[in-house]
């Protein structure tokens, strides 16, 4: 295993090992279930949501069939991931494709375990007596964003791509 392989298999299971660190700790000994929603600042609170559809909340179901059918896109899209880490040339896109991957399946799990993914994040802004909230969200959903993120940045920024013979 090179090293930028290495890195990305590091950074798959530091972001899967902190994901479920924290949704456990959350659900089982905060007890955020029981307890409610727990303010940590003006603008952020901890709250329990069971996310049974994809990003955002999109395609919401609770039918078995559906939470098997999103475990298997996600369990395909894992594995092309990680070809594409396998054959990856820069350390940042080796790595940014490790975040996908560790995020992707700390969400699995939680799928498989729950039934739905669990996610706690919640930021606020009030505005004129107005609550704006952003989507709730969990680790491995920063995980993702950022590995996204780290991505495009290398595709625009990175080593360019070598020329066709």
């Amino acid at each position: 295993m090179n090293s930028h392989l290495r890195a990305g298999v590091i950074a798959a299971m530091v972001a899967l090992a902190l994901d479920q660190a924290s949704k456990l700790w959350l659900l089982f000994v905060l007890d955020i279930a029981r307890r409610g929603a727990v303010k940590v600042t003006p603008f952020f609170d901890l709250v329990l949501a069971w996310n049974t559809g994809i990003s955002y909340g999109w395609f919401q179901s609770e039918s078995q069939f559906t939470q098997i059918v999103l475990m298997i896109v996600k369990a395909v899209a894992v594995v092309v991931l990680a070809v594409w880490m396998a054959r990856s040339r820069t350390l940042l896109a080796t790595v940014a494709l490790g975040l996908i991957i560790g995020g992707a399946i700390g969400n699995a799990i939680d799928r498989f375990a729950y039934g739905a993914v669990v996610d706690f994040a919640l930021f606020h802004l009030q505005f004129g007596g107005k609550t704006f909230n952003w989507y709730v969200f969990n680790l491995a959903d920063v995980a993702i964003v950022a590995g996204v993120a780290a991505l495009l940045y290398d595709s625009f920024l990175g080593v360019p791509a070598a020329k066709a013979p």
